[in-house]
């Protein structure tokens, strides 16, 4: 008897035209793939997979978050979908359609997944763009979903041989009405645990930590609970950029792949992390993009970095989020790379003193049946006012050797993911597979048209990266 968690139902509520929660992958397969192939490898696998096989089952008047139900008939001919791309089949035509797939919303009367083969692809290739709603899974959680569909060789596995679990049904309507009553009544007292938790955190928490005085009461609540010597975080007004503000309901989407050796290379050279310059390279890309597009701004742009918060066994939505400093306004790539390492010490020395869990509480601190129209209203408004964060950036690590869907080897994985008016028009996510660091730019078509022009800017501040290793004195 699954139950959405608050955090998850956030996911449903905030949705609107606009703001589509979708999260998905692009896969790029060397060969073509069979659609009756992939739906029966679905029918053996989807039983192990609950993400999948779950709808939603809404609580009368919405007096408390939505449960979860198995569905015992998937109509995988729904679920499972194919079109086919004109002459000549090339990855400008593939992201093309993929942003019109992308700025679809789910039907909610349904399992909230779809798949969509893509033929046509030139060079022997096909595409299979998977996406589900972010009310049922983080990144990491969408990462595993997609695990379970792919082999470690051309040859399928076997079903395994213990059957599936099955998930208890959920409650009747009469027992929800009163769980959600119970739930309501127990929201004030819920709310004042929050505000006496979130009080060491207000310095985390975007909008909040920008109001006078926050960041001094954050302190101090810190060193009363006995973790003072947690690191200060810096303050971080986002500047404008075109970027920024309410999103329209049209995507652009773009992709590239870098080699991770090359990331390596520049990590090894420079005494950082991956993920520091996975970062760098973003703020590089963007530096280039604001250039040619309205100018630089003289501080540095905040991007939002979600962090996992999963536990073995955890399902659903286990992530908060961090705002880190990108250094765009510094003209040297190692100068910016030096400020990302500084920012991303800073941020993972604090989460590991005291995790941000102030998302998964603040969503639980409101009431159920207020929770839609808050969470929309609050949407619309931070982004038309003051939009804490300009850029949303994620990098999840992958496995390092080949994978197969039904034979055919995955070449790449390219995320797409989420923007929002209070996120900004850009997010670029990473996801490392096979010796290659797959990105997937996705972007509001209103204010970035042009989501290639980012994709290929990323190649240019590896390059940059690159090549200040090779000046370094030996």
């Amino acid at each position: 008897m699954p139950q959405l968690t608050a955090l998850d139902a956030q996911f449903l509520h905030f949705e609107t035209a606009t703001n589509i929660a979708n999260i998905a992958g692009l896969a790029i397969l060397d060969g073509d793939l069979n659609r009756a192939d992939l739906q029966a490898l679905l029918e053996r696998r989807l039983p192990y997979v609950p993400a999948l096989r779950r709808k939603l089952a809404h609580v009368p008047l919405g007096l408390d978050h939505p449960y979860w139900e198995q569905e015992d008939d998937l109509d995988l001919d729904y679920h499972v979908r194919e079109i086919g791309l004109p002459p000549p089949g090339d990855d400008r035509q593939l992201a093309d359609q993929v942003s019109r797939l992308h700025a679809r919303r789910l039907d909610r009367r349904r399992p909230l997944w779809e798949i969509y083969l893509i033929h046509g692809l030139s060079g022997g290739r096909m595409g299979l763009y998977t996406k589900i709603h972010h009310a049922a899974v983080d990144g990491i959680g969408g990462a595993d979903v997609l695990a379970a569909l792919l082999d470690l060789g051309p040859v399928p596995a076997p079903t395994p041989a213990v059957a599936p679990e099955r998930d208890s049904p959920p409650p009747g309507s009469a027992e929800m009405i009163l769980r959600g009553l119970a739930r309501l009544a127990g929201n004030p007292a819920q709310a004042v645990r929050f505000a006496a938790r979130a009080m060491p955190h207000l310095d985390e928490i975007p909008v909040v930590s920008s109001l006078p005085g926050s960041r001094l009461m954050s302190g101090l609540a810190r060193k009363i609970a006995g973790s003072g010597q947690a690191p200060e975080l810096p303050a971080l007004p986002a500047p404008k950029t075109p970027f920024s503000g309410p999103v329209s309901e049209h995507r652009r989407f773009a992709f590239v792949s870098l080699p991770l050796e090359e990331i390596k290379q520049v990590r090894k050279a420079f005494g950082v992390t991956v993920n520091d310059v996975v970062m760098a390279v973003c703020a590089g890309a963007l530096r280039r993009w604001l250039a040619a597009h309205g100018g630089i701004p003289r501080q540095p742009l905040v991007a939002g970095v979600p962090f996992s918060l999963r536990e073995p066994g955890e399902g659903g939505n286990q992530v908060t989020f961090m705002t880190a400093p990108l250094a765009v306004h510094l003209d040297d790539p190692v100068a910016r790379l030096r400020q990302v390492r500084l920012a991303m010490q800073r941020i993972k020395d604090r989460f590991s003193l005291a995790p941000a869990r102030w998302l998964r509480e603040l969503s639980e601190s409101m009431p159920a049946a207020l929770m839609g129209l808050a969470s929309r209203s609050a949407f619309g408004l931070v982004g038309q006012t003051v939009p804490p964060i300009n850029v949303a950036i994620s990098n999840v690590p992958g496995p390092q050797f080949p994978l197969y869907v039904c034979g055919a080897r995955l070449l790449t994985h390219y995320p797409v993911s989420v923007i929002t008016d209070v996120s900004g028009g850009v997010n670029i996510t990473a996801f490392s597979y096979d010796g290659s660091l797959d990105i997937g730019v996705i972007t509001d078509r209103e204010m970035v048209p042009d989501a290639w022009e980012l994709a290929d800017d990323l190649r240019a501040a590896l390059d940059e990266l690159l090549n200040a290793e090779r000046n370094l004195p030996q």
